[in-house]
């Protein structure tokens, strides 16, 4: 293919993708407004029950991974840590250790 012409077919598909991803864009916000942003629960694919559990079980669940340890973090700072055992959340009881124990 002439250089030339790839250039030219570069540029169409270039425009093209750009086009696709505005629109795909425009879809989102769209959701996000109609309050469909959470749209497996909109569209069934996740029950009441499902949607209350916390992000790390359903994570958890999906993975097949019963027991986990789990660590959340705001930027890079650790807010939280916790286990799963059976898909329970066990949280470290403060101020004892292990030799306490």
């Amino acid at each position: 293919m002439p250089l030339d012409q790839a250039h030219m077919w570069k540029r169409r598909l270039s425009l093209f993708y750009a086009i696709v991803a505005w629109n795909a864009f425009g879809g989102v916000c769209y959701m996000i407004y109609t309050g469909r942003n959470d749209w497996a629960k909109f569209y069934g694919y996740k029950s009441d029950e499902e949607a209350q559990l916390p992000q790390a079980i359903r994570f958890a669940k999906q993975l097949n991974l019963p027991n986990a340890k789990v660590l959340k973090f705001n930027g890079l700072s650790k807010t939280d840590e916790y286990e799963l055992k059976d898909m329970e959340v066990l949280r470290p009881t403060e101020g004892v250790s292990n030799e306490d124990k």
